[in-house]
């Protein structure tokens, strides 16, 4: 089950904007479809992709932990398997 949250476009404005904040964000293409789903800090995660070029948009949720933020991206590419 994706996110439910807007696509982003993955740029610098976004990923300065990011939470500081563990979560779970899903990277994808131009048309929408999921290319990966991660975990972790997610203003850190988000410029690595960034820097990589791992995707064209962005959305994301936080969580409290990175414990739990590591449990839902799992279950998470469960899903999309």
């Amino acid at each position: 089950m994706p996110l439910q949250k807007a696509w982003t476009t993955l740029d610098r404005e976004v990923v300065a904007s990011a939470p500081d904040r563990p979560g779970v964000y899903e990277l994808g293409d131009e048309s929408g479809s999921v290319l990966s789903v991660g975990h972790g800090v997610l203003r850190d995660e988000l410029k690595t992709a960034l820097a990589y070029g791992d995707g064209d948009r962005v959305r994301w949720t936080e969580t409290h932990t990175l414990d739990r933020a590591g449990e839902l991206a799992a279950s998470h590419r469960e899903r999309l398997e």
